[in-house]
């Protein structure tokens, strides 16, 4: 699970270029390398900074030529949490699971039950986008407000893990300048929604987190 806070009001300064990533690329065993190993989670402002974009990568580490095989697993929802009231349980949900090639979206919408089991929450405004293929350009829909995107990117995330560990060792004190980024050539699968900053109550600071959960 990744977990941020995000200010939403446009009318404060400082938020108008806030980039907020939380990352994990190396997970348990059980969940490694699959559609519930979630890399990185980001939540920036649009490029219309009335909207907030959250985006969920999974499956890190892909290389090139295992990509182009590489799908979202239907038996796992990806759930984006948004907590409006700072009590850190979840008022609003963003849903995303696929099937046949698409990835259907539920949401933003009261969650029917908070915390670690979800449902489906089929009542809430539903939206579909194409899966894009690898290599394509993205295939991107707006729908009921939102605008969406699912599909394999390369990945955004930058880290000189080598040096990461010298620093641990000891042997180091910092990161080179501009280092060596440990994730080049390597792809992610992204799932990416933009959402107007009224649906998700306008102003003021909301917490934020994605999971992935598996059918059980």
């Amino acid at each position: 699970m990744k977990k941020m806070k995000v200010i939403l009001g446009i009318s404060i300064l400082a938020v108008a270029g806030f980039f907020m990533v939380a990352a994990d690329h190396i997970d348990a065993p059980a969940v490694q390398g699959g559609t519930s190993d979630i890399t990185d989670f980001y939540a920036f402002q649009g490029q219309n900074t009335d909207n907030v974009v959250f985006v969920a990568n999974v499956q890190g580490l892909l290389s090139p030529m295992a990509t182009a095989d590489a799908t979202f697993d239907e038996n796992v929802l990806i759930e984006f949490n948004i907590d409006t009231t700072g009590d850190n349980v979840e008022n609003l949900v963003i849903q995303a699971i696929p099937r046949d090639g698409k990835m259907y979206f539920f949401g933003p919408t009261n969650p029917g039950t908070t915390g670690l089991n979800s449902s489906i929450e089929t009542a809430g405004a539903q939206s579909v986008v194409d899966i894009s293929p690898y290599g394509s350009n993205a295939i991107t829909k707006t729908s009921n407000g939102l605008k969406i995107f699912a599909g394999p990117r390369d990945d955004p995330f930058f880290m000189d893990f080598a040096q990461y560990s010298e620093i641990i060792a000891g042997n180091a004190t910092g990161f080179n300048n501009p280092g060596s980024d440990t994730f080049a050539g390597t792809n992610v699968m992204s799932i990416v929604v933009e959402v107007p900053k009224g649906m998700l109550g306008g102003s003021g600071t909301v917490n934020t987190w994605v999971e992935s959960k598996r059918k059980q």
